[in-house]
């Protein structure tokens, strides 16, 4: 049997690439956003599948978000398998009725006698220069939403494995994409294949504290638990990849083994990623293996600055987990 072909592809070819192979293996598949059309997308990320499938197939829609979404639900329950393209995360908020009070309950509002297969991706993040409206990390909205399944892949060969599990899944998927992964490279396999959503992966494996984060905070874990390891600091990196369902069994399993738990994240740091992480911590038998503190690393209260140097220090950087973990190990904190 011939080994599977893997190239060294873009988090944005990957993207590119899944949304190629469903629309191949699937008529349902068809696309949905601003841009995506002749433009290739707002981050060229669907570059030319409308040539490839045609206006029918990847489609541009108004500056009207909420209509669109409403368009995308609907294509959903009359047996379709729509991807929306947000052209920013931020944007979602003109379309969270459809989001919120219509895609993520109707099928148990009917009785679950109809399903809402439908995908939307969220460019996210900050670190482009976009300013406040253009760079932020909502993915703490929707994973609130009972019926959303919100994932947040760091890595190509993530994206596209959990970008094709999210497309055949019965239920709608939030997938956050960081602006800053699109042109980071990775091995990703030419056949498609699936990566399951609600399962997390331990990246880096150590018995001093666990690191769990998300997204491109995940690369700043690793870059950090090199630096640390070098301190004698043996630091264990979660890569969360999935925000709702949580895979909590990982999480306590690591923090059982290591008795310290750090959650990163971009996010506005009240009411995100780790909150929830700590809460679940607290109320499940890890607690009792805990020999410091939990500590929150998450973005500032603020807007994103457009500054340069502000826009930095708003959200967690490399040093700054260094910094922080390393005063947690040594008891300031």
């Amino acid at each position: 049997m011939n080994a599977p072909a893997i190239r060294e592809l873009s988090y944005a070819q990957a993207i590119q690439e899944a949304l190629a192979q469903a629309m191949d293996a699937d008529p349902r598949v068809f696309l949905m956003g601003e841009d995506i059309g002749v433009y290739g997308g707002a981050f060229q990320v669907t570059g030319d599948l409308v040539h490839r499938y045609g206006e029918d197939r990847v489609m541009d829609t108004p500056i009207a978000e909420l209509g669109a979404a409403g368009v995308a639900v609907g294509a959903a329950l009359a047996g379709c398998r729509p991807v929306f393209e947000f052209q920013f995360s931020d944007f979602s908020a003109l379309a969270l009725e459809q989001i919120v009070n219509q895609a993520a309950k109707i099928r148990f509002m009917l009785g679950g006698k109809v399903s809402v297969p439908l995908v939307m991706r969220f460019p996210a993040g900050s670190g482009t220069g976009a300013a406040a409206q253009h760079s932020q990390s909502l993915e703490a909205w929707l994973a609130h939403v009972p019926g959303l399944k919100v994932i947040q892949p760091s890595t190509p060969y993530d994206i596209k494995g959990m970008l094709l599990a999210a497309i055949d899944d019965p239920d709608p998927v939030m997938v956050f994409e960081h602006k800053l992964l699109y042109k980071m490279k990775g091995d990703v396999p030419a056949e498609p294949y699936r990566v399951p959503i609600g399962k997390a992966i331990v990246r880096r494996a150590g018995t001093g504290i666990s690191i769990v984060a998300t997204s491109i905070m995940v690369h700043r874990a690793l870059e950090a638990a090199e630096i640390l390891s070098g301190e004698g600091i043996d630091a264990e990196v979660i890569d969360l990849r999935t925000l709702r369902p949580i895979d909590t069994a990982t999480i306590i399993a690591s923090v059982k083994k290591t008795g310290r738990l750090a959650c990163v994240y971009e996010g506005v740091k009240t009411l995100g990623m780790g909150a929830e992480i700590s809460a679940m911590i607290a109320e499940s038998e890890a607690f009792d293996y805990l020999d410091a503190p939990i500590l929150r690393l998450g973005g500032a209260e603020a807007p994103i600055p457009y500054n340069p140097v502000l826009e930095k220090a708003s959200v967690p950087q490399t040093e700054v987990i260094v910094a922080r973990v390393r005063d947690l190990l040594q008891g300031r904190i």
